[in-house]
C-alpha cells in the first residue's frame, strides 16, 4: 500500500565563529577545565556574536540545508522554528526568518519544548508534509542559550553554547514498510509537574523580564536516563523497528554522561553513537539537527541509514522519533 511520508532531503548547521573553551570561562567564574571535562565531557562552546539575533543562526543554518536539498527559498510553505530564545516576543522567529530568506507566503510558527524542540517541531511538520499539505518545510532547532545564563553560577553557564541546525522536509511515498524513507514513528512527552527541575526565572507575563536559567542537575539527570529510555522503546515500537536496528543514535547533546547512560540502557553500541557535546556544549533545540548535519557532513550517515533522535528539556518535555534517511 502506497503512503505518503516525511523525507529529510536536506541537512545544514551553522555555529556562530567565536569559541569559547573551558579556560576561558575559567577566568569569568569559578570553574576549571578538569572540573568541567569530568562532569560534563564539554570543552568548548561557540557564543553567538552581539550582532547576532537567533534568526540569523536559523537563516545561516536554513540556506545550508536548502542548498544539500536542491532547493530555493522559493520552494518553501513551512517554516517551523523551534528555539527558546527568540528574537522577539512577538513576531515568531519563523516569520522573521521568512522575510530575511525572501520565502513566500505560507505558514510559519514556532514550537517552544526547550531542549526537545526539535523533536517536536519535525512530528508537527510530519502532520503537514505526511497529509499532502505542505510540499516543501524547513524545520529549525536555533538558540542562543548563552544569552540566559547567569555567569556566576558554574553548575549551568559551563553547560551551555550557541548554534543552528535546519531540516527541508518534503513528501515521499513509501509502500508503508520500515523501508521507507521518512519518519517512521515518533514518542513526545510532558510532566509540568517537574517544571522546577529546570527552567527560566523570567517571563513577559510574570516578571516582565527574560530572566535566567536554573537547573537542579542531579534530578535531571535521573529523569533524563529513565524517561528518554521509555520514549525511544515507544517510538521504536510505533515505527515496527528494534533499537539494536538503528544505524545511528543522535541524541540531545545535553551531557557526556547521560549519553552514556542513556545509550547503555538501551544497549546501543556507543559507536554508533552521534557525539558533538565536547564541542558544541548544550545548544538546547539546535543539538540534534547540528549532530546530524556533523555526521551527514563527515560521511558517517548516508542515505537509507535508520536513525533514532531523542532529546529531553525543561517543562520537563522529552521525546524521541526514527527516521529512515
Amino acid at each position: 500500500m502506497s503512503v505518503l511520508r516525511s523525507v529529510v532531503t536536506g541537512v545544514g548547521g551553522y555555529l556562530p565563529e567565536n569559541v569559547v573553551t573551558n579556560d576561558d570561562l575559567a577566568k569569568i567564574v569559578d570553574t576549571d577545565d578538569a572540573w568541567i571535562r569530568e562532569r560534563t565531557g564539554i570543552r568548548q562552546r561557540h557564543r553567538a556574536g552581539d550582532d547576532q539575533a537567533v534568526s540569523d543562526l536559523a537563516v545561516e543554518a536554513a540556506k545550508r540545508a536548502l542548498a544539500a536539498a536542491g532547493r530555493t527559498a522559493a520552494d518553501i510553505d513551512l517554516i517551523i522554528v523551534a528555539t527558546t530564545t527568540a528574537d522577539l516576543t512577538f513576531p515568531a522567529t519563523a516569520a522573521i526568518v521568512q522575510r530575511k530568506l525572501g520565502c513566500p507566503v505560507g505558514i510559519a510558527f514556532d514550537v517552544q519544548a526547550v531542549c526537545s524542540g526539535f523533536v517536536y517541531g519535525l512530528t508537527v511538520a510530519d502532520g503537514f508534509v505526511a497529509r499532502g499539505h505542505s510540499k516543501c518545510a524547513l524545520v529549525i532547532g536555533a538558540e542562543t542559550m548563552t544569552r540566559l545564563m547567569d555567569w556566576t553560577d558554574r553548575g549551568t553557564c559551563v553547560l551551555f553554547g550557541d548554534g543552528a541546525g535546519a531540516v527541508v522536509l518534503e513528501p515521499g511515498e513509501g509502500q508503508g514498510t520500515t523501508d521507507d524513507r521518512g519518519l517512521l514513528g515518533f514518542a513526545l512527552r510532558c510532566d509540568g509537574t517537574k517544571q522546577d527541575l529546570l527552567f527560566v526565572d523570567g517571563g513577559p507575563s510574570t516578571t516582565g523580564t527574560v530572566g535566567k536559567l536554573r537547573m537542579l542537575g542531579n534530578q535531571v539527570f535521573k529523569h533524563a536516563v529513565i524517561n528518554i529510555s521509555e520514549a525511544v522503546v515507544a517510538a521504536a515500537k510505533q515505527a515496527g523497528v528494534a533499537v539494536s536496528d538503528v544505524d545511528w543514535f543522535i541524541p540531545h547533546q545535553a551531557n557526556e554522561r547521560i549519553l552514556t547512560g542513556v545509550a547503555n540502557r538501551l544497549g546501543i553500541d556507543e559507536a554508533k553513537v552521534i557525539q558533538t557535546v565536547d564541542h558544541h556544549a548544550n545548544t538546547s533545540a539546535a543539538s540534534i539537527p547540528l549532530a546530524l548535519a556533523e555526521g551527514v557532513a563527515d560521511g558517517r550517515i548516508k542515505k537509507g541509514d535508520l536513525l533514532l533522535l531523542e532529546a529531553m528539556g525543561g517543562g520537563l518535555t522529552w521525546g524521541a522519533c526514527v527516521i529512515r534517511l
